[in-house]
């Protein structure tokens, strides 16, 4: 698996990706929040977008937005901590360590901007991402636990850095 930044011209498969990816947490083809998981170029412009492709064929298997220190994307995040948003695994490709190696990499690029500590939002519904966090080592942080929109509860996480 290789891990690199997004190319502007995968930018519409990427957007395929995460829609596919986040499809079963949606409420529906109205569901404000695919506007944003669509412009992956504005995601990749403001914060950063990686990517993780077959070391063989190039196929895309995930993604995530990374957060640098200044990002717009940044929702819960302290100054000396990282964040990354939006980690999606193409459902074929699930089961392939995609996501652990996803995460890893915005843990390696948080520790060298000097953070201490990650952070993360997710849904509660997430049950599978959630068994990923506990297995890297993240903790649930309850006061982090935030609302963006009425309806939409997201659960705060967070690990310490070497």
């Amino acid at each position: 698996m290789r891990m690199r930044r997004a190319a502007s011209e995968e930018y519409s498969a990427l957007s395929d990706l995460m829609v596919a990816a986040y499809e079963e947490f949606l409420r529906g083809p109205d569901d404000p929040y695919l506007d944003s998981l669509r412009d992956v170029a504005r995601r990749d412009r403001e914060a950063e977008v990686w990517v993780a492709a077959d070391e063989e064929d190039g196929q895309l298997l995930g993604c995530v937005t990374w957060c640098p220190p200044g990002s717009p994307w940044r929702e819960i995040s302290g100054p000396d901590q990282g964040e990354f948003r939006m980690l999606a695994v193409a459902p074929a490709a699930r089961g392939r360590g995609t996501g652990e190696t996803l995460v890893r990499l915005c843990e390696s690029l948080s520790a060298d901007t000097g953070a201490v500590a990650m952070t993360l939002s997710s849904l509660d519904s997430m049950t599978a991402a959630h068994r990923l966090y506990g297995r890297l080592g993240y903790r649930r942080v309850p006061a982090l636990d935030w609302d963006p929109v009425p309806d939409v509860h997201l659960i705060a996480y967070s690990k310490d850095l070497p």
